[in-house]
């Protein structure tokens, strides 16, 4: 009995650790990856600023992990009629799987867009953002980000404060096409994360729909924008393994009786017919849900239960509420209430330490407290 987990993100590895002390000891478990390390991804946009955060956010998967092997490949495709694994070195048969790839920028074959555009989803990302920001710097030049969403927004205050610690007179833009930042969250939230990126510094525009780039100016509807160092997180797509598509799943989160799909890589409906908005939070809570379904699949099948399939869990989404980062401010939302300044610091640390701390990885959790709130 093999059970495999591809992908080592939010989902996957939060997977692969409940299934260790889960799964009984005759089931073979495998994580796939095509890194070694796992990223604190929601504190990516700190490394623009700050590069030594990334010893804080990758923590090597043979540190949190015991009893999975782990295959350091990529992904290619998924044969879900066959249950095997294709993969860039070789191929891999599986009995029960769950897809936990993430996603990946969406460019939406805007022209010139991904030529152009810096996304934010890996190291050597943040590293060519923090460069190109370097350089506009230096030229009191222009910085646009395309796309507010809650990457988007991070990464804007990032550049606002990188500018303003170098006493660089650097115009950051930060642009959305829908009518609100953070358009997919509570309005209250939007509000405060408005009001917070403004008094950072950043010019908010909504409503500005990107047509185009060159290498030096965004179209807006038809105004070109110029810009020194242009970055894009408006929006995602399926892995690569799954033809860019993030299929939808339901209630308890299977593509098919032997296959789930986890995190950001699916479109998730949850058991009261609510989208599931693509988030560490929701990722780490699918994870759990589904490590009880596979778990229970295992014994079943392992014990042959006269061919009846045992309960699933389904799974609900219920946000305690929302965080981003600003520059040094912060904005949370717990409930209907908002906060904002130490607080909301102090929130935002907590949230990236206590993920560290729930998968092993405690010095790197009072490091990233460090790092936050030093």
């Amino acid at each position: 009995m093999r059970v495999v987990v591809l992908g080592a993100g939010y989902a996957g590895l939060t997977l692969a650790r409940r299934l260790e002390s889960r799964l009984p000891d005759a089931a073979d478990l495998v994580v796939v990856d095509e890194s070694d390390t796992h990223l604190v991804q929601h504190e990516l946009h700190r490394v623009v600023r700050h590069p030594d955060v990334a010893d804080a956010i990758t923590v090597p998967l043979n540190e949190v992990l015991n009893r999975a092997t782990v295959r350091t490949a990529r992904v290619e495709r998924v044969d879900r009629e066959s249950q095997r694994v294709h993969l860039s070195d070789g191929v891999l048969d599986y009995d029960y799987a769950a897809i936990c790839l993430g996603a990946e920028t969406a460019f939406y074959d805007l022209p010139g867009v991904a030529e152009h555009g810096l996304p934010l989803k890996r190291l050597d990302h943040a590293r060519d953002v923090r460069d190109a920001t370097l350089d506009a710097c230096a030229a009191d030049g222009r910085a646009v980000v395309g796309g507010a969403g809650l990457s988007g927004v991070q990464v804007a205050g990032e550049l606002a404060a990188l500018a303003d610690d170098r006493g660089a007179a650097l115009d950051v833009t930060l642009l959305e096409r829908e009518d609100a930042v953070a358009p997919t969250f509570p309005e209250s939230f939007q509000t405060a994360v408005r009001d917070a990126l403004e008094a950072n510094g950043v010019t908010v525009r909504t409503g500005a729909r990107v047509t185009s780039a060159s290498a030096d100016a965004v179209e807006i509807d038809g105004e070109s924008h110029p810009y020194d160092a242009f970055v894009w997180t408006g929006g995602i797509r399926g892995p690569d393994a799954t033809g860019g598509e993030r299929p939808v799943v339901q209630r308890d989160l299977r593509l098919d009786d032997h296959t789930f799909a986890v995190g950001d890589a699916a479109r998730v409906v949850d058991a009261d017919g609510e989208a599931v908005p693509a988030s560490a939070a929701a990722a780490i809570r699918e994870a759990r849900v589904v490590a009880t379904n596979v778990d229970r699949l295992v014994r079943a099948a392992q014990t042959d239960a006269d061919g009846f399939e045992p309960r699933l869990d389904p799974f609900r989404f219920d946000a305690p509420g929302w965080i981003a980062s600003v520059g040094d401010d912060a904005v949370a939302t717990v409930g209907p209430k908002v906060f904002t300044g130490a607080s909301a610091r102090a929130m935002k640390a907590t949230v990236g330490a206590g993920h560290l701390s729930s998968i092993g990885a405690v010095s790197r959790a009072a490091d990233l407290v460090t790092e936050e709130l030093g």
